[in-house]
């Protein structure tokens, strides 16, 4: 990955997270992060 395309990528990423506070209120961030941790759990449980 060049530092071009990371940079692009960081900016894509804090653009959807700064449209979801505004828009949202953080609604969805939080219902992919509670998602995101009941997987790592899951998988945690298949180790």
């Amino acid at each position: 990955m060049t530092n071009r395309l990371a940079i692009w990528l960081i900016l894509f990423v804090a653009a959807l997270l700064a449209y979801d506070y505004y828009q949202f209120g953080w609604t969805n961030t939080v219902f992919l992060m509670r998602r995101f941790v009941d997987l790592i759990e899951w998988l945690a449980f298949w180790r």
